[in-house]
């Protein structure tokens, strides 16, 4: 049988494997900058308060969720509005599926269609990595075009050590004035799906 990947819109029903993806970053990783892992119920207000504005999309593998990627406000300045951050997570023991990089080209196509430009990653780094940072956050979003872009020193403190912050940035539609409007994604949802179908059925 081979391997099947199919991606779609999260739902506040995926809180709970969404959290059980999330939490060995937290818990054993500098990957995650936060100490405790979020539950489900955390979870169902995280996805419910993204999909007014954003895309939250999860990828299934063989029929499970296998991993996840969404949008965020970057900056809450109205002039930040074309600008997002990014965040993907893959379940552990997935990793080398190619589902970062689907759900990561699949949230571009949907980040387009709202006017959105600018692709910001915030990225734990670490100049020697250890058991819980190995840098493959900041190889893989170079790999998906992203650029590095800036460095902050010592900002993260976990596992009684400092890590590093980069960010990266990537532009997915060149900044000309004078701009469309930010257009929120449930304006979208039609075409947003059509898009996601169309995705699958390339996969």
């Amino acid at each position: 049988m081979s391997n099947k990947l199919f991606l779609r819109l999260a739902k506040p029903e995926d809180a709970e494997v969404i959290s059980l993806i999330y939490k060995p970053y937290v818990e054993n990783t500098a990957v995650s900058f936060e100490y405790t892992p979020p539950d489900k119920d955390e979870f169902i207000k995280r996805i419910e308060e993204k999909i007014k504005e954003y895309p939250f999309i999860v990828a299934e593998y063989n029929g499970k969720v296998a991993g996840y990627c969404y949008a965020s406000q970057f900056m809450p300045r109205p002039a930040y509005k074309h600008s997002v951050e990014t965040t993907v997570y893959i379940k552990d023991g997935f990793n080398g599926n190619g589902i970062g990089r689907s759900l990561y080209l699949a949230l571009e196509k949907l980040l387009s269609l709202q006017n959105v430009i600018s692709l910001n990653a915030c990225i734990a780094c670490a100049d020697i990595p250890d058991e819980t940072l190995n840098n493959n956050s900041m190889m893989f979003h170079s790999k998906m075009g992203y650029r590095y872009v800036g460095r902050f020193n010592a900002s993260g403190y976990k596992f009684g050590r400092f890590y590093d912050m980069i960010w990266m940035e990537k532009l997915i539609i060149e900044p000309k004035a004078p701009v469309p409007d930010f257009i929120p994604f449930p304006e979208i949802l039609d075409e947003a799906l059509r898009i996601l179908s169309e995705v699958n059925s390339l996969l």
